[in-house]
């Protein structure tokens, strides 16, 4: 049941991920031809691309730490005992999860402002939520036009105003959401760790070979 529910959850953060990579394609392809083959232009098109590539980055990045995608210099901790690489790597992922938890409140107080949500108090840690914060609902992108799904937001959040454009609110969503992703895959990190599954935080994939050839010299001379 866990491997099945894993990999949906593969199967749905590599989806997504694909899915708004193949978007940002298509979209600026069309753009170009728009522009060059027919002298028009999709105003909201450049954009939509550059908020699509925000959620891709930023989804992506809690992903890379679930599938060991993210690179580093492990050359030191190589030439350490496991005891000593285990504690390294304990101290590594604590200062991820700190750096991920100051992300996540800064990422909720920018976003929450747009959503009619008090941000938090507390200039490093939260500590309680901030009522008194003027809400900024009725901001909307440049652009990108509002569309029927999302009427509902008039009335939630902007006291019965309608939008012209897009309200903010949506496409800042992906701040908070994944740098919730990202703690809790620190987390899951620092508890795989901690269990002795994995030695390490991230591993220089470009060495791996070396490495392999040089464990194997090892067991060869003993």
């Amino acid at each position: 049941m866990r491997t099945t529910g894993r990999n949906l959850t593969d199967r749905i953060e590599e989806t997504t991920i694909a899915i708004l990579l193949g978007l940002m394609t298509v979209l600026t392809f069309a753009n170009v031809i728009a522009r060059y083959v027919f002298n028009s232009n999709i105003l909201w098109g450049l954009e939509l691309t550059v908020f699509m590539f925000a959620w891709l980055v930023l989804l992506g990045a809690s992903y890379a730490v679930k599938t060991h995608s993210h690179l580093g210099v492990d050359a030191i901790i190589n030439l350490v005992s496991p005891p000593v690489r285990r504690v390294l790597a304990l101290i590594s992922v604590a200062c991820c999860l700190v750096f991920s938890l100051l992300l996540l409140k800064g990422a909720y107080d920018y976003w929450a402002v747009f959503a009619d949500l008090p941000p938090t108090s507390g200039r490093w840690f939260p500590t309680g939520l901030d009522s008194s914060a003027r809400s900024q609902s009725f901001y909307e992108v440049q652009d990108i036009p509002m569309i029927a799904p999302f009427k509902f937001l008039e009335d939630l959040i902007n006291y019965g105003e309608g939008y012209e454009k897009l309200p903010r609110v949506i496409p800042y969503v992906v701040l908070p959401v994944s740098m919730l992703l990202l703690t809790f895959r620190f987390a899951q990190m620092a508890a795989a760790i901690w269990r002795g599954e994995v030695d390490r935080l991230v591993a220089s994939h470009e060495m791996e070979e070396d490495l392999q050839d040089l464990e194997q010299q090892r067991g060869g001379e003993n």
